[in-house]
């Protein structure tokens, strides 16, 4: 994969220049008259015929200058069907010259298209994002190259169809590259489970992007699971699987088991004590455990350079704007500016809170809470801390969303 940080060529190939060309009349009218050849209909010559003028023309074009085989390639792009092996010759010329049959060659096959990506450069790889009607089996290809220019311009592409394997890689390749957040943003293929895990490390607007589009309510799934409640607690909650689901689905979001064993009254308790003394490790992880999710996620959550979280934390407790200004002063963070006037960080996280309803809010906290704790595995772990992206595709969705979202946390 190519590194992030290397520049990327300049990507407006131009017409190769007739200066160096030699002034072969015989060259340049049997290069034509071949290329008229493979280009006659089925009617007036048969597929072998074709295929040897093509071979004929592919030797030709090995010795001719690159103004000459750029003529010859202009007059083959639109042909419904092209010699292979002229193809495959034409496909890795300079840009300039395969840029004509990428951009207008509707007979290249899916096949065509990844062993050119293969084969060539950040300048075929940047034209062909570009192409109409690319399918999954071709974005797959020049999104494993890595390269933000090449992808940003795949992402603008809105006839491209992208896997979900194609969105997952893009989602960890904003990690780096955080301008692709706002583009990926806008793709269809784009599900929750990328869009809160690219939350961590997206803009103040990619943010509010993502709540505003991906903070899903959960009241369909309640209702169809009412009735489920009952049984699983007349089974004492044994089956870890049920469990762990309907966690995710109910309503309730405190841990009212973790009130009895608290030193402090209530949620609200806490939060007003850190406010006062400051937050420190064990009265994070207390609030952590109030508020139903785990230690982890809660660090992450405070940690947060943004402070978006912090609101949908507090949103999904019911906890009140009193709350949210204390836990934003337990953090001790600025609310004023140094003229009096509401800081934009304050100012934004106090929108973040308006705007959010509990039910979404809790979709959003109980996902990061599920990814970020529950999936952690001995595995998943030891793959954060090597910067095994490679290994992705062996974790399950909220394992690659751990993977992804706590990286910065091991020292990558």
């Amino acid at each position: 994969m190519r590194d992030m940080s290397d520049p990327v060529p300049a990507l407006n190939p131009q017409p190769p220049s007739e200066a160096a060309a030699p002034a072969f009349r015989a060259r340049h009218a049997l290069l034509k008259r071949l290329a008229d050849v493979v280009s006659l209909p089925a009617s007036r010559v048969n597929a072998f015929e074709r295929s040897v003028t093509g071979d004929l023309l592919v030797e030709m074009l090995r010795l001719a200058a690159p103004r000459e085989r750029y003529r010859v390639a202009a007059r083959l792009a639109p042909l419904a069907e092209l010699p292979n092996s002229l193809a495959r010759m034409l496909l890795r010329d300079e840009p300039p010259i395969a840029g004509l049959l990428i951009e207008q060659c509707a007979s290249l096959s899916d096949a065509d298209l990844a062993a050119c990506a293969r084969d060539t450069g950040t300048e075929h790889r940047f034209l062909m994002a570009g192409r109409r009607g690319l399918t999954e089996v071709v974005t797959e290809t020049l999104i494993a190259f890595g390269e933000p220019q090449v992808i940003e311009c795949l992402l603008r592409n809105t006839t491209a169809r992208l896997s979900q394997s194609g969105i997952e890689a893009i989602v960890s390749l904003s990690r780096q590259s955080p301008d692709l957040c706002s583009h990926l943003l806008r793709r269809p293929e784009l599900r929750p489970s990328g869009a809160y895990v690219m939350f961590w490390w997206s803009g103040a607007e990619d943010r509010k992007t993502i709540l505003q589009r991906f903070a899903v309510s959960r009241e369909v799934m309640q209702e169809v699971v009412e009735d489920v409640f009952a049984m699983a607690a007349e089974e004492g909650w044994q089956d870890p699987v049920s469990r762990k689901a309907l966690q995710f689905i109910e309503r309730r979001q405190r841990n009212r088991g973790a009130i009895e064993k608290s030193p402090y009254d209530s949620l609200e308790h806490a939060v007003s004590v850190a406010a006062a003394d400051g937050l420190n490790p064990q009265v994070a992880a207390e609030i952590a455990y109030l508020a139903g999710i785990k230690p982890l996620t809660g660090a992450k959550i405070m940690g947060d350079v943004g402070g978006e979280p912090l609101a949908i934390l507090c949103k999904a407790t019911g906890m009140s704007r009193v709350d949210l200004q204390n836990l934003w002063r337990s953090i001790r963070r600025p609310e004023t500016t140094q003229d009096g006037r509401v800081h934009p960080d304050w100012d934004r996280v106090q929108v973040t809170y308006e705007m959010l309803a509990v039910d979404r809010a809790q979709t959003v906290l109980r996902y990061w809470n599920w990814s970020l704790s529950s999936a952690l595995s001995p595995a998943l772990l030891k793959a954060i801390r090597e910067g095994d992206d490679d290994a992705l595709d062996e974790y399950s969705t909220p394992e690659r969303a751990a993977m992804m979202a706590l990286a910065d946390n091991f020292g990558r």
